[in-house]
C-alpha cells in the first residue's frame, strides 16, 4: 500500500469520526460525560480531538529480547537412531509381515526367509556332535590305557587335545545356530527376522519371493527402521550468519503443517564445509518429536542468541494493524495525536506485544487505538 493510500485512509478515518461527533452535543443537565469529538487536521499523520484525556495513554515498557536468526530447513531422521534390519541367512523371502511406513515394535516379526544356510549350519552342528562324542570316547579309553601303562603320556595328551578341539567345534556350531535363530532341538529351514528396535520402517528393499542376503544377489538390508522420537532439522545458514550460531544453542521450530505450534530444539552440529555455490553451511538441530513431525516437512528455525537487545513493549490494543503495516498514536500536544509507524514483534504474556522498531521504551502511546473508532461509531 502506498503512502498516499495510507494518508487517504487516515483522513477517511478521521473524517468519519469527526462527522459522527458533530451530530450529538453535550447536555449538562443529563449528567452524562461528553462524547469525544475527533476532527481532521488536514495532516493524515495527525488527529485532533476535543479532549485528549478521554484517550488514556500508556508508557512503553522495556523487554530485553535475545537476538534472533531465522533460517529454513527440512525434517530428517537422526541417523544414530536409524537401524538396518539384516537377513543373516541368504535365501528366498517366503513371508513379509511388515511394509514401508509401518510403525513396528522391538521384537516384532518382520519377514521369514527360507535359506540353505540354515540347513548347512544344522548339518555342521550334527557332525560336530558326532565328532565330540567320538573324541570323548577315545579320551576315556586313552585314560584307561595310560593308567595301565599301555600308552605314553604323549598319546594321552593327543587324545585330550582331540577332545578339546571337538568341543570347540561343537560350541561354534551351536553358536551359529543361535545366530541364525534356529532351535537345535526343533530345526527348520525357515529363519525369522525380527525388528531390532521400535520405530517406523523408512526403507524396504525386498518383496515376497525376492532374494534376501548377498549370496543370491539380494539385499542384506531388507528394511531400515528409524526411531523418530527425536529428529533433525537440517538448515542452510549463510557464512555471514555463522558467527551467530553455536553448539547447544536453543532453537524455536515452526512447521507449516502444524500452525501455531512451536517446538524447541538445540544445535547439535555445525557443518565444517560450505556449499561453494550458495555459500551456506549445514546446521543440524536436534528436536524431540511429539509424533507430529514427519520426514521431509518444511521448517522455519529461529536461533536465539545469548545477547539481548532492548525492545519496547506495549499492550496489543495500542497497535493498529492497517494495510499490512503497524501503527501507534503518540501524544503531540494541543489535544492532538501523531500516528507513528512501528514494526510489531511477538506476542508476550498478559496480552502485551513486542515492538521491534519505531518506538522506544518510555515513550507514551494511546492505550487502545480502537477507542477512536468506537467513539465515532457511538456518535
Amino acid at each position: 500500500m502506498s503512502n498516499s493510500s495510507l494518508m487517504k485512509a487516515g483522513c477517511f478515518l478521521a473524517g468519519c469520526i469527526a462527522l459522527a461527533g458533530c451530530g450529538k452535543k453535550f447536555n449538562p443537565a443529563s449528567g452524562e460525560a461528553p462524547q469525544a469529538q475527533v476532527t481532521q487536521t488536514g495532516n493524515a499523520g495527525l488527529i485532533s480531538v476535543q479532549d485528549a484525556t478521554q484517550f488514556p495513554l500508556v508508557t512503553a515498557g522495556r523487554f530485553d529480547a535475545p537476538t534472533k536468526l531465522d533460517v529454513t530447513g527440512s525434517v530428517f531422521p537422526d541417523i544414530s537412531r536409524e537401524v538396518p534390519v539384516i537377513s543373516l541367512a541368504s535365501g528366498r523371502v517366503v513371508d513379509i509381515r511388515a511394509t514401508l511406513d509401518e510403525n513396528v515394535k522391538k521384537g516384532q516379526l518382520l519377514l521369514r526367509v527360507q535359506s540353505p544356510d540354515i540347513t548347512n549350519a544344522f548339518d555342521t552342528y550334527l557332525k560336530a556332535v558326532n565328532d565330540e562324542q567320538l573324541a570323548d570316547k577315545a579320551l576315556i579309553r586313552s585314560k584307561d590305557l595310560f593308567a595301565h601303562g599301555a600308552i605314553s603320556q604323549a598319546m594321552l595328551e593327543q587324545a585330550q587335545n582331540a577332545e578339546d578341539d571337538a568341543k570347540a567345534d561343537l560350541t561354534a556350531a551351536e553358536q551359529q545356530l543361535t545366530t541364525l535363530g534356529v532351535d537345535k532341538n526343533h530345526p527348520s529351514s525357515i529363519m525369522n527376522v525380527y525388528a531390532p528396535i521400535s520405530g517406523v520402517i523408512v526403507a524396504q528393499n525386498v518383496t515376497n519371493a525376492a532374494a534376501a542376503g548377498v549370496t543370491y544377489a539380494g539385499s542384506s538390508t531388507v528394511f531400515t527402521i528409524a526411531d523418530l522420537s527425536v529428529v533433525w532439522i537440517v538448515c542452510d545458514v549463510y557464512e555471514n550468519d555463522l558467527p551467530q550460531v553455536r553448539l547447544g544453542q536453543e532453537v524455536q521450530i515452526k512447521v507449516n503443517a502444524v500452525p501455531g505450534k512451536v517446538f524447541t530444539g538445540r544445535v547439535s552440529d555445525i557443518g565444517p564445509v560450505l556449499d561453494p555455490t550458495i555459500r551456506t553451511a549445514k546446521v543440524r538441530i536436534q528436536v524431540t518429536n511429539p509424533g507430529v513431525l514427519r520426514l521431509g516437512m518444511y521448517a522455519t528455525a529461529t536461533l536465539l542468541s545469548r545477547n539481548t537487545v532492548p525492545h519496547a513493549v506495549v499492550p496489543a490494543s495500542a497497535i493498529l494493524h492497517l494495510h499490512d503495516r503497524d501503527w501507534v498514536f503518540e501524544p503531540a500536544g494541543n489535544n492532538q495525536f501523531k500516528r507513528a509507524e512501528v514494526t510489531a514483534g511477538d506476542m508476550l504474556p498478559n496480552n502485551m506485544q513486542e515492538i521491534l522498531s519505531g518506538l522506544a521504551p518510555g515513550q507514551q502511546v494511546v492505550r487502545n487505538v480502537l477507542e477512536l473508532e468506537a467513539t465515532a461509531e457511538a456518535q
